[in-house]
């Protein structure tokens, strides 16, 4: 009788041993994972990432000054016009031997900060002063028929064999920007390791590097680059990040360029000068990674 007492003893006490392991277990195990740390993306932090990218540019110039001088010249013409020289969707932006003919952007940077980074590079305008445009000139010439004479606000066609001005195998415009970048996407609870739309906005400065193509008075024109002078300018834009490792960018950028020593014909002491505002309008596709 004794021994059958325990027996059911035994069996009463078993479940609820049992029961108390389980539930203790549950417990543990739902705690852990309510404790359990989210996962973090790798798009979450920018800071030690390095990124490229290569695009092409669009450009507006305003209207300038340009004073032209040399051993028995100097006048300036005023309010002279200019516009960019586009190539369009072309085979040149991805071409090796002909990526620097287009308007064309590159740049390498690296994010010292998760929401700043810091950048070098060059944007590769075009610039090219409006042909058989009218002017006023102001100046004398000698010794270059049939242009001789003294000017005075006079108007004056600026046909090609008087004068065709162009940066056209480059404005180039070497520069160091600081860019801030803000993960917009992340307000919409998406995982911005598959795609992430920042904002952008910053400010750069710089010198210039062209080659300028200068037709003046039929004299051989110089053709080599040359430092001529200095810009800055502010910028906003939109970067499309996708697959962690690859994006999208577009900018806008409004800037200042002063040139005041722009070479134009093979003799030295021939010189030029102008300043003048653009409107640069960018779209490029690049790479963000770790190194």
């Amino acid at each position: 009788m004794r021994k059958l007492f325990f027996l059911m003893l035994a069996i009463l006490l078993c479940p609820e041993y049992d029961f108390a392991q389980t539930t203790d277990s549950s417990i543990s195990n739902t705690s852990a994972t309510a404790t359990a740390p989210a996962t973090e993306y790798y798009t979450a932090h920018n800071k030690g990432k390095f990124f490229i990218f290569w695009g092409g540019n669009r450009d507006s110039f305003s209207e300038s000054d340009i004073r032209f001088h040399g051993k028995d010249y100097d006048f300036t013409i005023y309010d002279v016009k200019a516009h960019d020289k586009p190539k369009g969707v072309h085979v040149d932006y991805i071409n090796p031997t002909r990526m620097t003919i287009p308007q064309t952007n590159f740049r390498i940077g690296y994010y010292f900060h998760d929401k700043w980074n810091a950048s070098i590079g060059v944007d590769h305008m075009k610039y090219v002063m409006t042909q058989n445009q009218l002017v006023n000139m102001t100046g004398h010439i000698d010794g270059h028929e049939p242009f001789n004479g003294t000017y005075h606000n006079d108007p004056m066609y600026m046909t090609e064999d008087f004068l065709k001005f162009e940066h056209t195998d480059g404005l180039n415009f070497i520069s160091a920007e600081l860019t801030r970048v803000d993960d917009i996407t992340k307000y919409f609870h998406v995982n911005t390791d598959w795609i992430q739309l920042n904002t952008l906005v910053g400010f750069g400065g710089g010198f210039l590097y062209p080659k300028t193509n200068t037709t003046l008075m039929g004299m051989q024109r110089h053709d080599n680059f040359h430092i001529s002078g200095w810009g800055a300018d502010v910028k906003a834009g939109l970067n499309l990040t996708f697959l962690k490792y690859f994006f999208i960018q577009s900018e806008v950028k409004a800037g200042y360029i002063d040139m005041p020593d722009i070479r134009t014909t093979y003799n030295g002491s021939d010189r030029a000068s102008q300043h003048f505002n653009f409107l640069e309008r960018t779209f490029v596709v690049g790479g963000i990674f770790h190194i």
